[in-house]
């Protein structure tokens, strides 16, 4: 199967090279820095951001938290020790607690449990220090952004390179914050978009969520558009029922595009282990949605074995030609770590 993989790819990659820049133009993909130039910055940091927007990514996508006085902050998740220094603070020692959050028990200190105010005394530091040594450099220089300046930053980016820059925030866990905290981060967001006005459909947003009510809700409140994200083996918090697999069939696709504008889709469901496309994205195309694949990243861990170097998990792999098979098989956009490598192939 190793071997099958690398011819299929190889010829994809000789294809994406070969095609002229007119025919790679034609069917250009969006290239969206997810949490900013997350590979070279801590991710969801207003550094990794202006970094992804400087290489010329078309949309950086937030996260968003919750503060407990309703802020929007941009996190990768409501728990914070694995992206800021709240656990070597003393005094937040007592807010560690333990939830349970969309059926998994997690420990912990959570930004709805912290007023905006105090954390913005915390600190971003890398995520996955054993894979990117080189952003942990960075430990201690940033705090944590609220959606409000992310948007003043994008807004000022656009008026220094007179080009588009897109936002494309995700909802975390709103279905858990509305029971267990009280918090409407539906509303929050609406609220903010309206406010930025970026709540029509010609703007360049999107906003995504695991979770169906958030987007139905979404949908009526907003004109921007909207995506379901799907990942093989599980199914919406909010709807315990169903499954993502069952959600991506004919009839559920046929569902889903009632109330949301794209499929953003684990890569797994999207290619086969050959490397050829699944017959989903044929199918979400029918459909009348976009397919935007998560996630591409340049190092060995996070690619297929036959497109890993030597030199261990975090060495760099072929990433281009993943990019290749994503191009080939048809998708409208990705999800990218690395957005100056995907900018790089889209000049050539």
């Amino acid at each position: 199967m190793a071997r099958l993989f690398s011819r299929f790819v190889l010829k994809i990659s000789l294809l994406f090279i070969l095609a002229s820049p007119a025919a790679i133009s034609a069917q250009e993909m969006l290239v969206i820095a997810h949490r900013g130039a997350s590979g070279e910055r801590p991710e969801h940091t207003l550094a990794a951001y202006e970094r992804a927007i400087d290489q010329g990514a078309d949309y950086i996508e937030p996260d968003l938290v919750v503060t407990q006085d309703l802020h929007l902050v941009a996190r990768h998740e409501n728990e914070l020790s694995d992206t800021t220094d709240v656990a070597e603070r003393e005094e937040f020692a007592d807010r560690r607690r333990t939830k349970t959050i969309d059926g998994t028990m997690v420990s912990g200190w959570f930004a709805e449990d912290f007023t905006l105010a105090e954390l913005r005394t915390l600190r971003a530091k890398e995520r996955l220090p054993g894979v990117r040594p080189g952003n942990a450099r960075f430990d201690g220089l940033y705090p944590v952004p609220t959606f409000a300046e992310i948007v003043k930053l994008v807004r000022a980016k656009q008026a220094e390179t007179g080009r588009t820059i897109g936002l494309y925030p995700e909802l975390k866990h709103p279905t858990f914050l509305l029971q267990e905290a009280g918090i409407d981060s539906v509303d929050l967001l609406v609220t903010a978009l309206r406010e930025a006005d970026l709540d029509d459909a010609e703007d360049a947003v999107f906003v995504q969520s695991f979770e169906v009510a958030p987007l139905r809700r979404l949908d009526r409140l907003i004109d921007a558009r909207l995506v379901l994200l799907a990942t093989p083996g599980k199914g919406p918090a909010d709807e315990p029922a169903l499954r993502y697999e069952d959600m991506l069939s004919p009839s559920g696709l046929a569902e889903v595009a009632s109330y949301a504008d794209a499929i953003g889709a684990d890569l797994r469901l999207l290619l086969n282990p050959d490397g050829t496309p699944t017959r989903l994205i044929e199918a979400v195309q029918a459909a009348g949605l976009e397919v935007h694949a998560w996630t591409v990243r340049k190092e060995n861990v996070f690619l297929p074995g036959p497109l890993r170097s030597s030199g261990g998990e975090a060495a760099r792999g072929n990433v281009e030609a993943l990019i290749g098979l994503l191009e080939a098989a048809g998708v409208d956009g990705y999800f990218t770590d690395d957005p100056a490598v995907s900018i790089k192939l889209r000049g050539r």
